[in-house]
């Protein structure tokens, strides 16, 4: 991990999981709780706290610039105003919202009012960046804007038969062309490979995570905390599909990689890869040390037949 964050040009810090806590979800819980504790306690403005078996793309920059314009276009005003939206569907639906909004289209977004505070704009609780699947907003969902920004041709996104997501259907798949990323606010998020906290993110979440019951895994947590579910307020997380950071599957048994999951003697990964990475950080190390330009690819394109996927 070291490592790739070197090579990526980003400083990490690890945090310390609790070894003292019977049981591994609620041990994973107190581990996420201590890492937001410290932005609150050092007055940090934002946060990305990951997991520790991550994989990203070498083109990782970029795909957060792409993304911070995304989520400016969601959340901030339009230029020249102080609140009007390009999703009309925000800050919240009103009762005659539309229950779908035409999709933004990333290569012609208007121009937003400068965030003073984070280049991903001035109001976000959560950034949603690594995930093993989510959903767009679902129509009757009372809480969520439904606005999404629509990236194709992002040629960092690998071919559909790549992909892969928990929740079902995979509506990015089902009715986007190849090669599509998506921007949206969060819906029943799987996993937290990596999220960004804002500091008043942070303290939300200390209160609803932190100080209400712990019932459920700390994932499920999370989407309780930004869909409003279980006795907790909605907030205002933005994600993105497919996410931009992924599970990393060393050589080995598969029980390495998690305390949680449960995997038999005979679960073992034959080759490294990494979930739905194209120019993996992890695999291209030593080009990257080398100096090298040519990098592999573990999701080439390949050629499709027509009517097929």
């Amino acid at each position: 991990m070291h490592l790739q964050s070197s090579l990526s040009g980003f400083h990490i810090n690890f945090v310390d999981g609790h070894g003292r806590m019977r049981g591994s979800s609620i041990g994973s819980w107190r581990g996420h709780m201590n890492a937001i504790q410290q932005i609150v306690d050092r007055g940090l403005e934002s946060a990305l706290i990951t997991e520790d078996d991550l994989d990203w793309d070498i083109r990782i920059h970029d795909q957060l610039y792409d993304f911070a314009l995304s989520a400016r276009a969601l959340i901030q005003p339009l230029a020249g105003t102080t609140n009007s939206y390009l999703d009309p569907t925000f800050p919240r639906p009103a009762k005659n919202s539309p229950e779908k909004v035409p999709d933004f289209d990333f290569k012609t977004l208007p121009d937003t009012e400068e965030p003073k505070i984070s280049p991903y704009g001035d109001d976000w609780d959560v950034l949603w960046l690594g995930h093993c699947g989510m959903h767009f907003p679902f129509k009757d969902d009372v809480h969520q804007p439904k606005g999404r920004v629509i990236h194709k041709q992002d040629e960092t996104v690998a071919m559909k038969k790549h992909l892969r997501n928990i929740p079902q259907p995979f509506t990015l798949v089902d009715e986007y062309p190849q090669h599509t990323r998506a921007v949206h606010h969060a819906e029943e998020g799987v996993c937290t490979l990596a999220y960004a906290v804002s500091l008043k993110g942070a303290q939300k979440l200390i209160y609803e995570l932190g100080l209400k019951d712990v019932t459920d895994q700390y994932d499920i947590l999370l989407r309780f905390f930004c869909n409003g579910f279980r006795g907790r307020k909605p907030h205002r997380c933005l994600t993105v599909q497919p996410s931009l950071f992924h599970h990393f599957h060393a050589k080995g048994p598969k029980s390495a990689s998690s305390d949680i999951d449960s995997w038999g003697e005979d679960d073992f990964n034959t080759e490294e890869s990494s979930d739905m990475v194209r120019w993996s950080v992890r695999l291209n190390a030593e080009t990257l040390m080398e100096g090298g330009t040519v990098y592999n690819d573990q999701y080439p394109d390949t050629l499709i037949s027509v009517g097929g996927p």
